[in-house]
Formats: C-alpha cells, structure tokens, sequence
C-alpha cells in the first residue's frame, strides 16, 4: 500500500502518519528515512525486504530532495531503479565502499528532486504486497506531480491544507470536541484570532484548558483569559497599541482587565518587559530591510508575534522603546524592593509609558 501526505498543514499530516502507524502490526519492521539524506535505491532495498515474523514492513520516507537551482519537472533522473534486482545489486556493491567515500561524494551522487520522485514513482508498480510506504511531504505538490499520480492511481492521497478563518475555528470546535470537551464560539474566535493557525501550539492549548475545566465541560472565553498565557501576550500587544496610540485610557482599562483577571503584577511587568524587548529587535530588522517571516526565523518568535511586532514598532522611534525598556527595569526593581504598591508601579508605568525623551 502506498500513501502520500502531502500540504501545508505538517501537524495533521504527522497525526495522520502516527494512525497510520497503529493500523498495521509492523512490530520491528519500522524503517524511517529522509527523502533529501538517502538515496532512491536504498529505500526501495528497504521496501523490498520481507518482513520478520509479522505480515507486514512500514517504510516512511518524510521530505523529498531539495530542487537543485534551474531544475524541472523534465530534469534526467541521476537514480531510477528499474527493478528490485538492479536495486538490490546496487545497494550491495556500494556497501564495500561506503566507508571510503565522504559526505562530498555522497552528495554529488544523490537524484535530482524530479529524478527522485519519478524513479519512486515508478517502483511503486513493482513494490512488494507486504510493503506499506508512506511519503510525507510539508508542501502542496502539484497535480503533474508523479508521486501524486501514482498515489492516485495505486495508492491512497491525503492533503492536509492549513485552515483559515471560519474554518480554523471549526477546527478548533472539532479538535475540543475530539478530546471530550466542548467550547463556546467566543472561546475559539480568541483562540483562532491570537494563536493563528499554528495547528499544533492550538492543540496544546485546547489539551491544557480541557484539563483546566474536566471531560464534558465547556471552556468559556474567560477559561481562554486566565490560562492561554498566547492570548495574555496578545493582549499586552493591545496594551501597548494603545499606548503607542496615546490612547492611555484605553492602556489602564487594559492594564485593570489583567490585573482584575488575576494576572501577577510582576509576570505582567516580565510580560510587558519582554515584548518592548521584542519590539527594540524588530524595529532594528525591520530598518535592515527584514520582512516579518525573516524576522521570527531570526528571533525564534512566531509569525503572527512578528507581523503584529513589524506593525506596532512604525509607531515608536528607538529612542521612545529605549527609554520605555529603562522605565520597565527601573519599574522592576522597585516592585521587588517593595518601594511602592504594584498596582500603582504599573499605572505610572502606563502614564510615563513611551513618552518623548
């Protein structure tokens, strides 16, 4: 049986790789490889042997071989192995050198992505009946693809596609439903509208509020409020747009709704700290020509804290989110010394908040 898992949306295709895995009783018949680290003939090798004392051997083979710059759909193959003979053969009389080569030579040996899918492609007709093969594949391939067509024609194709808008709040419902709870709409609307489509940091989410309220229970909007420490975050953000607005009624309405729902003032003020900091790095991409993508790979945030980030940081100069990171360190250190109330440390801190130096 051959299945390809293919789109954009990694996490339901790792869910579903893991059922696939508990379907079938492959005991010690496991072989997982990487598409872009081992070569064609090897993994056919795998697939054609028989499997040890169970009916059945599980291959997967996760990602493909990068393109290689001007390759095409019409690019030769460097490695299609036309049978199980040749295969085999070659996987043997490579064994007595693989010792001597280095990863230089093993490299410049290695198919072409389109090589490589076309020779996989073509195996599959030939592929023994005891053989499960599972490609996973973290992009959309196209409909010319040739793994997509024999998975198609010979096996079994499963796309994943990340949801969006009212669709990622149906996955939310869905997913609660799933783990024995229930959630009201304004619970997944703020879930879907400050965690975004990250399918899997939701899912950990939804796991801990389910704990939170008890199988068979609903989580409520104020659940989301006191324990999704991501929608906490993103109403710092609110905090300080309002700030960065002048808006400072609306900044101490925001700062009492934290506090009201329970929030300690010093995770607050370590919160609130912590996102200037973001916001003083960004600004500084950001000036160097970063756009919001490259700027959470290069600060390790997420997408959607670096597009917000990448919005609020064109209404600060650097010298107003200095001067706001000094206040705050100065804040800190007279709420653990105990020189005033924290309620009223965190509203001086909101009205001197990004002033003009």
């Amino acid at each position: 049986m051959f299945y390809l898992l293919h789109g954009d949306d990694e996490f339901t295709s790792r869910e579903q790789l893991k059922k696939l895995r508990q379907q079938g009783n492959f005991d010690y018949n496991q072989d997982s490889y990487s598409g872009g680290e081992v070569t064609l003939a090897t993994i056919t090798a795998t697939c054609d042997t028989l499997p040890f004392l169970t009916d059945s051997r599980l291959v997967v083979v996760e990602g493909l071989p990068k393109k290689r710059r001007n390759e095409t759909a019409s690019s030769p193959s460097e490695a299609n192995p036309v049978n199980a003979d040749e295969t085999t053969a070659s996987v043997a009389a490579g064994k007595s050198s693989k010792a001597k080569k280095s990863k230089k030579s093993s490299k410049a040996n290695t198919a072409t992505r389109a090589g490589f899918e076309k020779g996989l492609a073509n195996y599959i007709l030939s592929m023994p009946d005891s053989t499960v093969l599972i490609v996973l594949v973290d992009e959309i391939l196209e409909a010319s693809n040739p793994l997509l067509k024999a998975a198609e024609q010979h096996g079994k194709v499963l796309q994943s596609t990340l949801p969006k808008g009212g669709a990622l709040e149906s996955w939310i419902t869905k997913r609660a439903k799933s783990i024995g709870v229930s959630i009201t709409s304004e619970a997944a609307a703020l879930l879907a509208n400050f965690i975004g489509n990250q399918l899997r940091l939701l899912a950990n989410e939804l796991d801990k509020l389910a704990t939170y309220v008890g199988k068979g229970a609903t989580i409520t909007a104020d659940d989301v409020h006191k324990l999704s420490a991501h929608v906490q975050e993103a109403r710092i953000f609110d905090l300080t747009d309002a700030l960065a607005q002048r808006n400072r009624k609306q900044a101490l309405d925001i700062l009492h709704d934290l506090l009201t729902d329970g929030e300690p003032p010093l995770k607050l003020l370590s919160t609130i700290t912590t996102q200037v900091r973001s916001l003083l790095l960004v600004k500084e991409l950001a000036q160097k020509g970063m756009r919001p993508p490259q700027i959470a790979t290069t600060l390790g945030i997420a997408p959607f804290l670096a597009t917000k980030a990448a919005q609020q940081v064109s209404k600060f100069t650097p010298a107003q989110l200095e001067g706001a990171y000094r206040q705050l360190l100065a804040t800190d250190a007279a709420l653990k010394r105990s020189r005033m109330a924290p309620e009223m440390a965190l509203d001086l801190l909101v009205v001197g908040f990004a002033e003009e130096p």
